[in-house]
């Protein structure tokens, strides 16, 4: 069984980039301990040897990072569609409205809060001329990052800071004159907390972009169906909860910031007939024709790499981790269909002189 689309010379990376970020571990021990992270969360969160969600989030990309870059591209983020679009055009689209909301000029400095492996920041400083922070708690996708920057020639434009958005005491007050996250923030357990922390390492004026996973105000929590479909995507994504947008709002003004504008994306700027969650299933022609990201086509994922592991390509357990993201990806498609989660809840808010 082979994957759409994917050459030989593509599945080597893939095999090489797995094993770095692997590095020979029971992987399937993790992706059972990840897959129980929710129950556990609920039982253990508060206790002085409890549980620790940035520890999942972090498992959470070490385990699907190189699947995700391998089916969805170096920017892992959605973006509003178009059926004039392929995907990859798509986000560069919607990284270029970003570089316009934050009025980016050359010679600012800016931090991208939680950068992953850097996809947008390449973006941002080939465009824009300006030099950029990333900060992850992720060394595996921290190297990833720092090797493609050095491949794009803007390796002296970039900084990388290993730690936590939710604590970056080693940054200064008033030191970036912009940042953004997308969707980053939707992973921190405490949202107000991560909003102060970059409020405090913005300067005066500075502008700030976000773009956070939500449930819409379709979502009821009394209903059980909509609460299956939001606990089936905070396990998959690794989200401790799930805010609403109203929520968000409120988060960033209490940190301080004024929201100049915030609207859900998906619902202004895509095509009716290409929803943000298409890419990711079986209905009509995927955009790019990207018939991997579809459900035949993670199957054929799974099916390929299990035998690769059989003949030691991939390491052992690489096929269950597909298969969880596959089950992530139905969870996508559900929310989005039922229209209870967006993942394009996109803001702009500034901190005040």
């Amino acid at each position: 069984m082979q994957v759409p689309e994917k050459s030989p010379m593509q599945l080597r990376k893939l095999s090489n980039g797995l094993k770095a970020a692997y590095r020979g571990s029971d992987v399937h021990s993790r992706v059972r301990h990840f897959n129980g992270w929710l129950d556990k969360a609920q039982v253990e969160d508060g206790s002085p040897t409890g549980y620790d969600h940035a520890e999942t989030v972090k498992e959470y990309y070490d385990l699907c990072g190189e699947f995700m870059v391998f089916g969805w591209g170096e920017s892992l983020h959605f973006a509003p569609l178009s059926p004039r679009e392929s995907l990859e055009q798509s986000k560069i689209r919607h990284q270029r409205l970003m570089i316009a909301k934050l009025e980016l000029r050359e010679g600012m400095t800016v931090i991208d809060v939680g950068c992953g492996i850097g996809g947008p920041l390449r973006r941002v400083v080939q465009e824009a001329g300006v030099r950029v922070v990333g900060v992850n708690n992720n060394e595996i996708q921290l190297d990833k990052a720092r090797a493609l920057d050095a491949e794009a020639g803007i390796e002296h434009m970039v900084d990388y800071l290993a730690c936590s958005f939710t604590d970056m005491n080693a940054i200064a007050d008033d030191t970036f004159d912009r940042g953004y996250a997308i969707e980053s923030t939707c992973h921190a357990p405490d949202k107000l907390g991560a909003f102060a922390e970059i409020y405090r390492v913005l300067k005066p004026r500075a502008l700030f972009w976000g773009q956070e996973m939500c449930m819409t105000d379709k979502f009821d929590p009394a209903d059980d169906r909509h609460q299956a479909i939001k606990r089936d995507l905070m396990h998959g994504i690794a989200l401790k909860d799930i805010a609403t947008m109203g929520e968000v709002n409120r988060a960033l003004e209490t940190a301080g910031f004024q929201v100049i504008e915030a609207r859900d994306r998906a619902v202004d700027e895509n095509s009716p007939i290409t929803p943000w969650y298409q890419p990711m299933e079986a209905r009509g022609t995927t955009l790019g024709n990207a018939l991997r990201r579809t459900p035949l086509g993670r199957k054929a994922i799974i099916g390929t790499s299990r035998l690769a592991e059989a003949l030691g390509v991939f390491p052992k357990g690489s096929a269950e981790v597909v298969g969880l993201m596959d089950r992530t990806a139905h969870a996508y498609v559900a929310g989005g269909k039922a229209g209870l989660f967006t993942p394009l809840y996109c803001f702009v808010a500034l901190k005040p002189q």
